[in-house]
């Protein structure tokens, strides 16, 4: 009788490993840089997000952190998708050994759900994820030893339109902005000229054209904003494949620095302005 339940024992143990192990071997690269998170906020809310924790992080030390916004495909509430595919550089430009090497950040990465937006870019108010997004970031700030003269936001097609709404409505928040392939009405961009940001464009989008892009900047450049434009030559929408590989981006982002807003400055003013 013992033996029998010696050797039931032992399977079972053999069957936990086992189930260890593979459980192990479903595990992604992406499950192993980006710790897997959901937020809920105080009405049962939820928001999925990624967050990538520098490799030897210290609260002894400060660190940058990069709020990524996802593009449409992203949108969902897997967990995965605002990371992957289309989605995938701009979440992953940051972490590689060479660039934490020199600019050991934080990047977070929450998840629009489906069928919703970061922002409407006639309004330019943030949408209930985005809002939530933001209170995701005030979270980890409160967890993580977070330089908040450092705290940067990075946009492609949608999610660009959340960058154009969060420059115009929290502009106090950040050091710097990239917006890849995304338009905006403008209403607040005085609350704009003052942020460091870099706009990637394709002459050739069909999806955001060129031309409205063009009169966005010329309507910054006017406002002597703190703008760099990059506009590549025969491309469509998808920039981000050249964007994220110029090899000027990181060293841009991380020599910028928060300034402290002008007196009296807010971010929603304006009616909006035509192009």
């Amino acid at each position: 009788m013992s033996q029998t339940i010696l050797r039931w024992g032992c399977a079972a143990i053999l069957l936990a490993i086992t189930a260890r192990c593979a459980a192990a071997v479903e595990l992604t690269k992406d499950d192993i840089d980006f710790r897997k998170e959901v937020y809920v906020n105080k009405k049962g809310e939820r928001l999925p997000y990624r967050l990538f924790v520098p490799l030897g992080y210290s609260s002894a030390n400060t660190y940058p952190l990069v709020l990524w916004l996802h593009g449409v495909e992203g949108r969902g509430n897997d967990n995965v998708k605002q990371i992957t595919r289309g989605n995938e550089k701009g979440a992953h430009v940051w972490i590689s050994s060479e660039v934490q090497a020199k600019f050991p950040a934080f990047v977070l990465a929450p998840q629009c759900p489906a069928g919703e937006n970061w922002s409407d870019p006639e309004l330019n108010q943030p949408t209930a994820a985005l809002q939530m997004a933001l209170e995701i970031v005030v979270g980890v700030e409160k967890q993580f030893a977070i330089d908040a003269d450092r705290i940067y936001i990075v946009g492609q097609s949608m999610g660009g339109l959340g960058v154009w709404s969060l420059l115009q409505t929290h502009p106090e928040k950040w050091a710097a902005a990239v917006v890849l392939a995304a338009y905006d009405n403008f209403t607040a961009p005085m609350s704009i000229s003052r942020i460091p940001v870099w706009v990637f464009q394709g002459d050739e989008d069909r999806t955001v054209p060129v031309n409205v892009v063009r009169e966005m900047m010329k309507q910054l450049k006017k406002l002597n904003a703190k703008l760099r434009y990059t506009e590549y030559h025969n491309v469509d929408h998808d920039v981000w494949n050249r964007a994220f590989a110029e090899p000027e981006l990181v060293p841009w982002l991380s020599a910028q620095r928060r300034a402290k807003p002008a007196e009296g400055q807010v971010g929603t003013g304006a009616a909006a302005a035509n192009h």
